[in-house]
């Protein structure tokens, strides 16, 4: 991995920008993860001996890249955790699905996390129940690709993906829940609010991605910033 890129810091939180196939947190394959990788980004910057602490109060999928907060210390890592308990922390993304859809909707759904880490659509008391809303941005028809603005109302396990999919309009780059063989996945968290633990202020952050497969509306993507 290339160095960290650093949004804002301060005592108190480090917001980052993490990219596609990283992890959050260690696993048991050991591969880079972004809160080993901050800590070392920190014991060297302050020349800390011993170890260094790092809150991780909320996640993005390993193949998910986006913006991320980390709590700097035990008080701002339960402050924030208690301001994502209370609905007080959003997150926005961009994603890209096959097909063209509605210039905006909303889906509604219970979902279930099966055994296998995978989550399906179930019925009313066999699952949680999970809300999303999004607004269409652009269409490119030449590969048939839409590109939407979605703003989480619950966050499950997987839910953009399984409910997009679910609607026929599968993520491009998704190979769990469509069929698709590209590299990189079609879904990107560009936007995070929340109160600042300590200074409690509202703190926005925005970063848009890029690189493949949202450079296909390299155009369009100029007017979220």
């Amino acid at each position: 991995m290339n160095k960290l890129n650093i949004l804002y810091e301060d005592n108190h939180i480090i917001v980052v920008v993490k990219p596609a196939n990283i992890l959050s947190q260690e696993d048991n394959t050991h591969d880079d993860d972004m809160l080993s990788l901050i800590k070392k980004y920190l014991k060297e910057k302050y020349q800390k001996p011993g170890n260094v602490y790092l809150g991780l109060v909320h996640r993005l999928d390993r193949v998910v890249g986006g913006i991320m907060v980390f709590a700097k210390t035990s008080k701002a890592a339960s402050r924030l955790s208690d301001s994502i308990r209370k609905n007080e922390f959003h997150k926005d993304y961009l994603a890209i699905c096959h097909g063209m859809v509605k210039d905006s909707d909303t889906f509604v759904d219970y979902l279930k996390k099966q055994d296998d880490f995978s989550t399906c659509v179930t019925s009313e008391g066999n699952g949680k129940l999970s809300e999303l809303s999004y607004e269409l941005i652009g269409y490119n028809k030449e590969r048939n690709y839409s590109l939407v603005k979605v703003h989480l109302k619950t966050g499950r396990h997987h839910q953009i993906r399984v409910q997009f999919a679910s609607r026929g309009y599968a993520l491009v780059g998704d190979n769990r829940y469509g069929n698709d063989n590209l590299k990189q996945i079609g879904l990107f968290a560009y936007q995070l609010s929340f109160i600042h633990p300590v200074k409690k202020e509202i703190m926005e952050f925005r970063f848009i991605p890029t690189k493949e497969p949202f450079d296909v509306f390299k155009e369009v993507l100029k007017k979220c910033q």
